[in-house]
């Protein structure tokens, strides 16, 4: 495949799901004041994203990567288990070094800093959108080089898609519960989406020089998202009076990720 063709594929398939979340956040124009509702909204769409990720990591990056493994036997499990492990470890530097505040979350996380509120939560949804910018590019560099089906490319973008748009909508809602005009909200949600594109595409420029090290890059996104996923979205998409609905909405999007992947990869 023409190489200025994957770079192409790799800009549109990050501008779908940035899309995508565009769409999500543009809900911020619909939705009534009631804090409440807009809170278990936030919680039903975290717990969908959650669970399209999740099948998503497993389905689209994992498999993909011990398929594309040149070991034999368990020898197959090095580059997997090794990227998985180090997409973990930069999510966990990202967090460490980079000051933000979870959607539904008081208290900041990472270094001491003087930020508003709303940066720090703009930059949470950055450090969470990174991985799935990598996933789309890594699943299209690995398609580029025969290692797997275009369709299972196509699937992986989808799902990420999908799941970005309650996703903005989760960002662009609380931005307005906190006293945010509609329209800056809606273009904060919107912009917090933009790194997806830009990650797709760097990571199809780096695949090519280290093609022999692709299942250690399927693994190092699936490793990423799943921290993600662990770490901030299936947590937030529980409390004390929901959890069950958390828990439903989880099985809700891991469901038809998996039916998507089957049906249409």
């Amino acid at each position: 495949m023409d190489y200025s063709k994957i770079i192409l594929m790799a800009m549109l398939a990050g501008g779908f799901t940035y899309l995508c979340t565009t769409l999500g956040s543009a809900l911020v124009f619909f939705i009534k004041e009631a804090k409440r509702d807009q809170k278990l909204y936030m919680q039903l769409a975290l717990g969908f994203s959650a669970g399209i990720m999740l099948a998503a990591s497993i389905f689209s990056l994992i498999i993909p990567a011990l398929d594309a493994s040149d070991g034999v036997g368990n020898q197959r499990l090095v580059p997997v288990v090794g990227g998985f492990i180090l997409g973990v470890a930069f999510l966990i530097m990202l967090d460490k070094c980079m000051p933000h505040l979870h959607v539904m979350s008081h208290s900041p996380e990472g270094p001491k800093s003087t930020l508003g509120k709303h940066t720090l939560l703009f930059l949470a949804i950055t450090i969470h959108n990174i991985p799935e910018g990598m996933a789309v590019g890594v699943a299209i560099a690995s398609s580029s080089l025969g290692n797997s089906l275009l369709s299972a490319t196509a699937v992986l973008t989808l799902g990420i898609g999908l799941q970005n748009i309650p996703e903005g909508a989760a960002v662009s809602m609380p931005y307005f519960a906190g006293g945010m005009g509609r329209f800056k909200a809606f273009v904060l949600g919107s912009l917090s989406g933009i790194v997806e594109p830009i990650a797709a595409v760097l990571v199809v420029l780096l695949a090519e020089s280290v093609a022999p090290l692709l299942p250690w890059f399927l693994s190092f996104a699936a490793g990423a998202m799943m921290y993600v996923i662990v770490e901030e979205l299936i947590p937030q998409a529980h409390d004390l009076e929901n959890s069950d609905k958390g828990t439903l909405s989880v099985l809700s999007g891991f469901l038809l990720m998996m039916i998507l992947d089957v049906a249409l990869g």
